[in-house]
């Protein structure tokens, strides 16, 4: 299981309901398109301290990544521009699921290797509830993302429940 992650912030100018029931609708449309995702409201960006919003969209593969980016702008790309209007930066990541469940955490903490540690030692000692580990830096992506942890600044808004 692969999961591209894409953080993301509103343009300055956007007001922050419209994005998100824009977003929220972008992944309803995904859902009926077949995909899993899920989005959430960050008090603060993993990699910045800033707040932001956080996509995970599931996959199988590396080539169902690649069916993903064409559903995005092709069979959902009314609701994809209609979000696209009010983003301003982002940022992203593809990880690989190591452990746990197939879903994305609601509890999550991200953590960084260290140097000469290895990973095996490194996830033993940590011995987190889920693993995903980066496959693919597109922005300032933590190298590991725990599930477990706090849920503190971290909404769900997308799926709404589970």
């Amino acid at each position: 299981m692969l999961a591209y992650l894409f953080w993301h912030q509103a343009a300055t100018d956007a007001p922050r309901e419209a994005y998100e029931e824009r977003l929220v609708s972008l992944h309803e449309a995904l859902e009926r398109a077949g995909a899993r995702s899920a989005t959430f409201r960050l008090q603060e960006l993993p990699f910045r301290a800033q707040a932001g919003y956080e996509d995970w969209y599931l996959v199988e593969d590396w080539a169902a990544l690649g069916t993903l980016n064409e559903t995005a702008v092709s069979e959902t790309a009314a609701a994809h521009r209609a979000v696209a209007e009010l983003v301003g930066p982002g940022w992203g990541g593809v990880y690989a699921q190591l452990s746990g469940d197939p879903e994305p955490p609601l509890a999550l903490r991200w953590a960084q290797k260290p140097r000469g540690e290895s990973t095996d030692s490194f996830l033993a000692r940590e011995s987190p509830a889920s693993a995903w580990q980066r496959q693919l830096v597109l922005g300032p992506a933590p190298e590991f993302c725990f599930g477990g942890g706090s849920a503190s600044g971290r909404d769900r808004l997308w799926p709404r429940s589970r």
